[in-house]
């Protein structure tokens, strides 16, 4: 079975394809095929003036329908497709919805925080860890971070907040807010037993590749804390030339690493998994089992 997902967030556009097959004792085994990316900066838009221009705009346009070929070439029959933080605050979002409808054929659904972070608990990565430890997901967008908290092999808490690398890097994260997230984050995990963070977004991605720390292995909070100071300390045009970062992903990597900080020591956190997944990753799990119901009733 080949799924695709496209996930439309405050910084970047991307189209996951993936192959769905049947593994060891039936558990569907999830291949990536396809993974496109593009840095459509949508927050910087609508962080600032309420709405997307008409520039950017032209821009999703374009990206939906270069999807939509490769949709048609890799022959994929089932889509989702979601827009998360920048599009739930854009005043115009209804009609580019309806314009990307007209011109694509492919439906976009704005999803809340909450769905956002169901979608990324979909990946079930902490299921497969240790019973014995309490998991905190932590994923980092553009507008929003999204916490999902599981503990004795029950998910506690899901839970959005309107923090996120671009809405800190144009000021418009206020105090208050943090506040509010650490006050959440200590109060929902005080008395459950030791907390191991579950990092998703590409900034976290792309730190775990600069660690060049070997798959499966955590980061330390103290590691994240190092590289904060050093790109922090770091120039735009220094953090480009000495860590190989695109521009779209070099100015937002502070606030992200910030963010990751904050999040992993008011829940007491020491490690951090990376396990490379994401809402795109999750709209596939929830596709395949929306698809595989579908399968069974008729």
């Amino acid at each position: 079975m080949r799924l695709a997902a496209i996930d439309i967030g405050s910084n970047a556009a991307r189209l996951l394809i993936t192959d769905v097959i049947s593994g060891p004792q039936g558990i569907p085994d999830f291949i990536k095929a396809v993974l496109v990316r593009v840095p459509l900066r949508l927050g910087f838009d609508v962080f600032d003036k309420g709405e997307i221009s008409p520039a950017k705009v032209e821009k999703i346009i374009k990206t939906i329908k270069s999807y939509k070929l490769l949709l048609d070439v890799y022959e994929v029959k089932h889509l989702k497709a979601c827009a998360t933080s920048a599009m739930r605050d854009a005043a115009n979002a209804k009609d580019i919805i309806k314009k990307v409808k007209a011109e694509t054929g492919i439906e976009i659904e704005i999803i809340s925080g909450d769905q956002e972070a169901s979608f990324i608990y979909e990946n079930h990565i902490a299921e497969n860890m240790n019973i014995a430890e309490s998991y905190l997901y932590i994923d980092v967008g553009g507008g929003s971070t999204e916490l999902t908290f599981f503990s004795d092999g029950k998910m506690i808490f899901k839970k959005s907040f309107n923090i996120g690398t671009i809405r800190l890097l144009k000021n418009q994260v206020n105090e208050a807010t943090w506040d509010e997230m650490k006050e959440f984050i200590r109060s929902k995990t005080k008395g459950h037993h030791h907390v191991t963070a579950i990092g998703s977004g590409g900034n976290i991605n792309k730190i775990f590749s600069i660690s060049k720390r070997k798959e499966g292995k955590p980061l330390t909070l103290d590691l994240l804390r190092d590289y904060y100071k050093e790109f922090s300390n770091l120039s735009l045009a220094q953090r480009i030339s000495l860590h190989k970062l695109r521009e779209d992903r070099a100015d937002v990597i502070v606030p992200a690493l910030l963010i990751y900080i904050n999040a992993m020591r008011w829940a007491d956190a020491e490690e951090i998994f990376v396990p490379k997944i994401g809402l795109a990753d999750g709209l596939i799990h929830t596709l395949f089992e929306e698809v595989r119901l579908k399968e069974i009733e008729i």
